[in-house]
């Protein structure tokens, strides 16, 4: 499980950002902040969530099971969001894993105390409500994105987003890993990699990822990334 760490730093989630002063302060004792360490499954799909995850940095993808036991990303969670929308929403367990994709720190509440916060009422609800409705946009367009845009397109999709949520132009990534992610073979995710390589819009070495034309990337993207991203923008003005 992620390593928990003695002090806590600024507020650099969003979503807890948002939090009037004095809401902040009532929550406050209840949180810690840990370690998000990579490949670590923080919550398994058909079990209770015991814990839920607001991201200081790094990166937590929801992985959709599939029916040869391989998975598919369907979301990414990063300071902008939570993991565990689930016991927000009341459901008894989750209906997806979640996996550390980025190393990273959060701020780790358990299922009980953030469901006691929300009865308490006060604008932490409308905080993750709004934030529901951005995350099922996410989904959504993920799912459009899989089924009808080409590799290529899915590929710069999400180079933007990981980049987004991770605030860096470099990050560590493999070919391997990204076509799990993708839902692809290797050999796919191969040729799509060597255009954007050849383009001169991303580097790779040593399994590090650089984004080197951003505006390339995004104009490469399919239309996909543009909607998630504005509904990611709206949030900043809860």
């Amino acid at each position: 499980m992620p390593t928990e760490k003695t002090s806590l730093k600024p507020i650099q989630n969003k979503l807890l950002a948002a939090l009037p002063p004095q809401e902040y302060k009532r929550i406050l004792p209840k949180l810690e902040e840990v370690d998000l360490i990579y490949d670590t499954r923080i919550f398994e799909l058909n079990r209770p969530i015991s814990d839920v995850y607001f991201p200081n940095s790094g990166i937590i993808s929801l992985l959709a099971a599939v029916e040869d036991s391989s998975t598919l990303e369907v979301g990414i969670v990063g300071r902008e969001g939570m993991a565990g929308l689930p016991v927000f929403l009341g459901a008894p367990r989750s209906g997806l894993h979640a996996v550390v994709q980025g190393e990273g720190t959060a701020m780790r509440i358990s299922a009980g105390d953030l469901t006691a916060e929300c009865a308490m009422g006060g604008k932490i609800n409308q905080i993750l409500k709004r934030y529901t409705h951005s995350m099922m946009v996410q989904i959504s367009q993920s799912s459009v994105c899989f089924r009808f845009h080409l590799i290529e397109q899915r590929l710069a999709r999400w180079l933007l987003m990981t980049s987004d949520r991770m605030q860096t132009e470099k990050f560590e990534m493999t070919q391997e890993f990204l076509a799990n992610m993708l839902g692809v073979r290797r050999e796919a995710v191969n040729r799509a990699a060597r255009d954007l390589y050849k383009r001169k819009i991303v580097a790779h070495t040593r399994g590090q990822v650089s984004i080197v034309d951003r505006d390339g990337l995004e104009a490469m993207a399919c239309g996909c990334y543009a909607m998630i991203h504005a509904e990611e923008r709206d949030l900043d003005v809860i």
